[in-house]
């Protein structure tokens, strides 16, 4: 008797639905269709109060027509990092029904080349996009 209890509530877990709704009007998103109107987009959400002090990690949303759909502030670090873990990038990235990404992220320094991690971390994350079809398309340095 017992264990048909225990089957009974091992079965009962909840449905999980996916939903997007944006707040949005689709013609006021902006087109992002170079390096530069990506950085003047996520300028406006930077903290500009941490920009020199903390790294911060950023995931701006694209739909198939380049339209920002969302940003996603995926992490806060430290002086010298920050954590970017691409299942939440990618979570973010089905959730908001995205066809692209561009990465971000800031160097408190004002040192704009990529360090070796930032090149390793940027490569790791496209080849998981190219499995969902979601194409990162630029990782980007942002410093006052």
């Amino acid at each position: 008797m017992e264990n048909s209890k225990n089957q009974q509530e091992w079965y009962q877990i909840q449905e999980v639905e996916l939903v997007y709704k944006s707040k949005v009007i689709a013609s006021l998103r902006p087109v992002v269709a170079s390096a530069k109107q990506a950085y003047d987009v996520l300028w406006q959400t930077w903290d500009k109060n941490k920009v020199e002090l903390q790294e911060q990690f950023k995931v701006l949303l694209l739909n198939r027509g380049g339209k920002a759909v969302g940003i996603y502030e995926l992490s806060t670090g430290g002086i010298a990092g920050t954590v970017a873990d691409p299942r939440l990038i990618f979570m973010a990235a089905l959730k908001a029904n995205a066809c692209s990404v561009i990465l971000a992220h800031n160097h408190p320094s004002s040192n704009l080349k990529p360090s070796r991690a930032d090149e390793e971390l940027t490569r790791k994350i496209k080849e998981a996009g190219k499995l969902l079809d979601i194409n990162v398309l630029d990782h980007i340095i942002v410093t006052e």
